[in-house]
């Protein structure tokens, strides 16, 4: 019973080492304003909690859809895919992200602010370009 304890406590000692820099990236994402990954953060400040859940799953299922694009990319060079296969996979999914992004755009557009992108532009400046916006009256 003593050693089952001591594979246990070894064994969630592990679990949390190895979590800790999935954590610590997930952090960084959300708290760098340059970084396309905190746009969550960004749309729930400029948005609101209301419109924030629409434009974060919005955004989610854009990036995923992306990902997806990517991978029957490899897929059809690596040669998973057929010629035929991957322009019958590829054209549906350019379709489902060309809906994805057209969604995106009209709840961007309809935003209280009415600014159309959730997302700024980068600047070379960096992250001091958010600081400039917050001294507006």
């Amino acid at each position: 019973m003593l050693q089952f304890l001591i594979v246990l406590a070894i064994l969630a000692a592990v679990v949390v080492i190895v979590g800790m820099p999935i954590r610590r990236a997930r952090i960084a994402r959300v708290a760098r304003p340059g970084d396309p990954g905190a746009a969550p953060a960004r749309a729930e400040r400029e948005m609101g909690p209301v419109g924030f859940s629409e434009v974060a799953e919005l955004e989610a299922a854009r990036d995923a859809k992306y990902r997806e694009i990517r991978d029957a990319e490899l897929d059809h060079r690596t040669g998973k895919l057929s010629d035929s296969d991957f322009e019958i996979v590829d054209r549906g999914l350019r379709a489902e992200a060309i809906e994805i992004l057209s969604e995106l755009d009209r709840l961007q557009a309809a935003s209280p602010e009415g600014e159309p992108d959730v997302q700024p532009p980068r600047s070379p400046t960096g992250p001091s370009s958010a600081n400039g916006a917050s001294g507006a009256d």
